[in-house]
């Protein structure tokens, strides 16, 4: 279902999106997710379990690393 998904926004997970994983202060500040047009909400995890949040990290087609951080042109 995620491929041709397009992303709607890249926005910092809300409340009851940390509550449901179970994230709780300080390891869950800041998390960075994706928003697709259809609802579906991605987010990046420390492990397979989902013991934590993570970052979401990615390199370009040219090779530049990049950290995916929420949009500041809201």
């Amino acid at each position: 279902p995620l491929i041709g998904a397009k992303v709607k926004d890249i926005r910092s997970m809300t409340e009851s999106e940390l509550q449901v994983e179970g994230w709780e202060a300080p390891y869950r500040e800041g998390v960075t997710c994706l928003e697709l047009e259809d609802g579906t909400v991605l987010y990046p995890s420390a492990d397979g379990e989902g013991n934590g949040p993570g970052k979401l990290f990615g390199t370009t087609k040219e090779g530049q690393a990049f950290v995916l951080l929420e949009r500041q042109d809201k």
